[in-house]
């Protein structure tokens, strides 16, 4: 294999400021990446590298730039990543700190390319906000209020403000009217921090919408720190019923012709498509439950609020092309909006019908070859624990594994596994397994070649193991490497310290200076 290419900190910076595409990888773990990176580097662990590579870099002809922090598993992610055909892969020249040697700003957190374009959006806009006292009095009084939570569901019903009705962002222009119908109702957007509160708040007023509408100020972190009690596993949904979906349609349209988006038909995506140098992104923004009814073939399921929060997430090469779907003329245009103010090149499919709509379900991920394994079945995995010298190891997300896993498994982090086989007890085989013992199998030839001894994969994973109904585990018993495969964000959960959530909030304030010392972002804000 041909020895590495490296790019250095100008090269990438260059070719973000002319909006050349790019990928800039950091192939650490999660909670590492979140400790400090450059603004548009996107978090593609080494661990799962064969699990996300295609889906979000899915041009193989795309200049990829891979780094640690000196940990050497760039150089592995880069060897990999060849073996995948991508073609045009380097190294960052001296890694993270190769990159702040240049001169180049560090970011913290996650998704912060959209967290510091929220920022910007409320500095340059003003956008309007209510603190948690002032919502509270509202509350209280019974005043004309609607308090809607731009998150997803899931994440609402692990915390709520008192009253709230779950409406996640793409939704709030189409959904607004049938659930404040008189403009005179003051509308409030909430989120966990901030981000997602201010772009909501926004895309209402972008819109035009006649109500007073204000972000809850610090959202659910602000609520919390105001000493206010949080509500858990509401169920207090958006309805499905659209009122005057005509106005939604025609000031959805008003704001993306506002923001530059482009509009393009099927032939034009054809074309795109077909683009050898250069990347399209085909994103359904309606929510995952209208995806899987029916959704234009090729495209992939993007919530457009989530698509606006985590963009680095599903369009991981900066610069690329991205078109969004929907079946209503709303959802699409507002977010197709945010991405276009965020430097995207953006464009919406018009002129679609209800027969595009046909593909069902969640398509199949496209993977590299897997290698072969030897497998067992569960019962025969379940009578190998009965001997000694078997260890099960469990290739699960560490969140995952604490919630229910087998029986004596460990939990191992697959880029960490040197290290973790250190703290596992003497072996005379192991057993792979995770959730459907698809990364499980990526692990056995390195298991196999880092202890010489017989390696089998669990069939149907961790999931074949419930589906007979065998007993399950939960708990931190066998963790045989640190939990950094997830960064624990301080606007998670109602457990979290104060000063954890006020250093949060603290550091979101300051991202709008970092974005003028960083300076390649791209940002407008219409």
């Amino acid at each position: 294999m041909p020895a590495f290419v490296y790019r250095d900190f100008s090269t990438l910076r260059a070719a973000l400021l002319a909006r050349r595409e790019l990928a800039l990888i950091d192939v650490r773990e999660e909670a590492e990446f979140a400790e400090s990176h450059p603004l548009f580097a996107v978090n593609i662990p080494l661990s799962k590298l064969e699990l996300e590579a295609y889906r979000r870099i899915p041009r193989r002809s795309t200049p990829v730039t891979v780094y640690d922090n000196g940990d050497g598993r760039a150089e592995q992610a880069a060897r990999r990543l060849r073996q995948f055909g991508y073609g045009d892969v380097a190294l960052l020249t001296g890694g993270l700190a190769g990159w702040q040697a240049g001169g180049g700003e560090l970011f913290q957190d996650v998704n912060t390319p959209s967290k510091a374009f929220g920022e910007l959006v409320e500095s340059r806009r003003h956008t309007p906000s209510l603190t948690a006292q002032q919502v509270k009095a509202l509350i209280d009084r019974h005043a004309d209020v609607v308090i809607v939570d731009a998150r997803r569901f899931d994440e609402y019903q692990t915390m709520s403000i008192p009253t709230s009705t779950s409406v996640p962002g793409a939704e709030l222009v189409l959904r607004i009217n049938a659930l404040a119908p008189d403009p005179n109702t003051q509308v409030i957007v909430n989120c966990a921090g901030r981000t997602r509160s201010i772009i909501g708040t926004q895309s209402l007023i972008n819109a035009g919408i006649s109500n007073p509408v204000a972000a809850l100020r610090n959202g659910t972190i602000g609520w919390g720190l105001a000493g206010f009690a949080l509500e858990n596993q509401r169920q207090r949904r958006y309805t499905e019923n659209v009122d005057n979906l005509a106005q939604a349609q025609q000031r959805a349209r008003r704001v993306a012709d506002a923001a530059g988006v482009r509009r393009i038909d099927r032939e034009t995506l054809g074309l795109w498509q077909q683009d050898a140098v250069r990347t399209t992104y085909l994103f359904d923004v309606r929510s995952p439950e209208e995806y899987r009814a029916g959704h234009v073939s090729g495209s992939c399921s993007a919530p457009g609020g989530q698509l606006v929060q985590e963009t680095d997430h599903y369009a991981s090469v900066r610069g690329a092309r991205v078109v969004l779907v929907d079946d209503d003329g709303v959802r699409a245009n507002m977010s197709a909006s945010w991405l276009a103010q965020m430097g995207w090149d953006a464009a919406v499919l018009d002129g679609l019908e209800d027969a595009d709509f046909t593909e069902r379900g969640d398509p199949a991920a496209q993977l590299p070859p897997p290698p072969p394994a030897d497998e067992v079945t569960p019962a025969q995995l379940a009578a190998l624990l009965g001997q000694e010298g078997t260890v099960l190891l469990d290739f699960t997300t560490s969140a995952n594994y604490v919630a229910r896993h087998i029986p004596g498994a460990h939990w191992v982090l697959r880029s960490q596994l040197p290290l973790a086989l250190e703290n596992l007890p003497p072996a005379k085989r192991y057993v792979l397994t995770c959730g459907s013992s698809q990364l499980a199998r990526y692990a056995v030839p390195e298991v196999v070649a880092l202890t010489g001894k017989p390696v089998q994969l669990l069939a149907g994973g961790t999931l074949a193991w419930m589906a007979e109904n065998r007993p399950l585990e939960k708990g931190e018993g066998r963790l045989a490497a640190p939990r950094i495969d997830r960064y624990r964000r301080p606007y998670e959960g109602t457990d979290n310290p104060r000063e954890a959530m006020q250093a949060y909030l603290d550091w979101e304030f300051g991202l709008v200076e970092q974005l003028e010392r960083d300076a390649t972002h791209g940002f407008t804000v219409l």
